[in-house]
């Protein structure tokens, strides 16, 4: 321990790529941190199709994306879907920023398996102590206040240490998210679950689109097809949490095969393809209810970051975005504080409204997604609707909950008022999706809709400061009163000067 009191500065709870980025964007500061993993790297993980801003953005933040960029990750300039009234596939491209027209408006297909492992080996380079094997089972408090961990070493004995700031990363089975107050809430509409494997010779979509991410809609649900690599393959069917009874009573084999063979075009691509048997990616998985949000993602010492503070359904790949968002807002408020340049107060406050306006953004352009699929005769569908209407029965409480997803403080009060205000956003998404293109196999602009906009929007930011090293654009705060990054974006700054300093960081009990 320090003479401070504290054995570091900051402790994270997992190893993925939520927790190698916070550590590293933290310790890239000079402050002392030590991340803790359970588990032995590498280790499977699933969640492999990237956005841009992550690559490009964060990863350029935290110093890795020459390195990711020569891992030989498939490349991927967009989405192709199946979706909508449109019986043949459409395919969106990433036109993110006119300034980076190119290189920027790309990401990867990525075995997760290989990304943490890099990340994590970054993360060390940078100076964080990783531990694995150690599983953390509670945290320390003084007071209202988390002041470090206790923990099980890779000896299994019983420790604790403490530090000025904890954070957890440690995913949607996290132990300790409970902490932070509240609880975790399942929104209806998302209610899904998900059967999935990988498989060796499947088909690839046409160039200059082998990469990207194929979505299919079928009466059942839909599926997702990835290509990790020239032969291996990321499959998985989304269904509702009805669907559970069909698994228990069949193996899983049989019933992906099954559901495979009732997606035609998902048929057609694994026609000459084997089902991977063996290895990290030989089992038939399943994963349920893992669209979810927390009421709070913060309490004085601790943040959530990633999946242990809340999920969005994968349809438009925003799982690792989320996660890797979260950790630099996070090591945002974190470094401020440390620096003593802002109270802790409006770090925390900074950090969860940013978090739940990008997660509320998701939503908002997922249910509208999901709305565009027209099929009279699937109960995964017509219970989308259905269940629509009772998240707009209960918009009054969602939109309490994520406080952000929309522009105008009416949103946060007035139901009514919010659902208004998005359906012609709604529907101008469902125009640029369903209209007619000037030639076959052009791409669609999703770019046109404000929805889409808005949902690319911080990853604009991001990438153009991890590329110029500054602000270009006006930055301006989301709420009244709030921050904006530093021109480096790694601390927050206030908008407008203040007349004197907030004081030292937390340096003792209940500071």
């Amino acid at each position: 321990m320090n003479d401070d009191g504290f054995d570091y500065d900051l402790v994270v709870v997992g190893g993925g790529p939520a927790g190698s980025t916070v550590a590293t964007l933290v310790a890239m500061q000079g402050h002392r941190v030590l991340l803790l993993e359970k588990e032995t790297f590498p280790r499977y993980q699933i969640g492999e199709s990237l956005l841009p801003a992550t690559i490009h953005g964060i990863c350029r933040l935290t110093g890795v994306a020459d390195e990711i960029a020569r891992a030989g990750f498939p490349l991927k300039r967009g989405g192709t879907f199946r979706w909508g009234r449109n019986p043949e596939p459409w395919t969106f491209a990433f036109g993110i920023s006119p300034k980076f027209a190119s290189d920027g408006a790309t990401a990867y297909q990525v075995e997760r398996m290989k990304f943490d492992q890099i990340l994590l080996d970054n993360a060390r380079r940078k100076g964080v102590t990783v531990r694995e094997r150690c599983a953390v089972v509670d945290v320390l408090e003084d007071g209202e206040r988390v002041c470090g961990v206790r923990f099980d070493d890779e000896d299994g004995v019983r420790r604790e240490l403490r530090s000025r700031y904890v954070v957890d990363a440690s995913g949607h089975r996290s132990r300790i998210q409970n902490r932070v107050g509240g609880e975790r809430h399942y929104p209806e509409f998302f209610r899904n679950l998900a059967l999935f494997g990988y498989f060796e010779g499947g088909k690839r979509l046409p160039e200059p689109n082998s990469g990207n991410i194929l979505a299919v809609a079928f009466p059942g649900g839909w599926f997702w097809y990835i290509p990790l690599s020239d032969s291996l393959t990321s499959v998985g069917a989304v269904l509702r949490p009805e669907a559970l009874d069909r698994v228990r009573a069949g193996d899983r084999e049989t019933v992906l095969r099954q559901l495979i063979s009732e997606c035609p075009m998902i048929a057609e691509y694994l026609a000459e393809a084997t089902r991977v048997t063996s290895g990290p990616y030989g089992e038939v998985r399943i994963r349920k209810d893992y669209s979810y949000i927390r009421d709070t993602f913060t309490r004085p010492g601790m943040f959530l970051v990633g999946d242990a503070a809340c999920f969005i359904d994968p349809v438009f790949s925003s799982g690792v975005h989320l996660a890797t968002f979260s950790a630099l807002l996070a090591s945002r408020s974190i470094n401020s504080r440390l620096a003593g340049e802002l109270d802790e107060a409006s770090v925390l406050a900074e950090f969860e409204a940013r978090y739940r306006r990008e997660y509320g953004l998701f939503h908002d352009f997922l249910v509208a997604f999901y709305d565009m699929q027209q099929d009279e005769d699937s109960y995964f569908w017509t219970a989308k609707r259905v269940s629509d209407d009772r998240v707009a029965s209960d918009m009054q409480a969602f939109v309490q909950l994520v406080g952000g997803a929309g522009s105008d403080e009416r949103a946060f009060v007035d139901a009514d008022y919010y659902l208004r205000e998005r359906k012609a956003a709604f529907q101008e998404l469902a125009d640029v999706v369903q209209g007619p293109v000037a030639e076959a196999g052009e791409d669609r602009n999703l770019l046109g809709a404000s929805m889409l906009k808005e949902v690319l929007k911080e990853g604009v930011h991001v990438q153009t400061q991890a590329e110029l090293g500054g602000n270009v654009d006006e930055q301006r705060p989301i709420r009244p009163g709030g921050l904006i990054p530093s021109d480096d974006g790694m601390r927050w700054r206030q908008s407008e000067p203040v007349a004197q300093a907030p004081g030292p960081a937390p340096q003792g009990p209940g500071a």
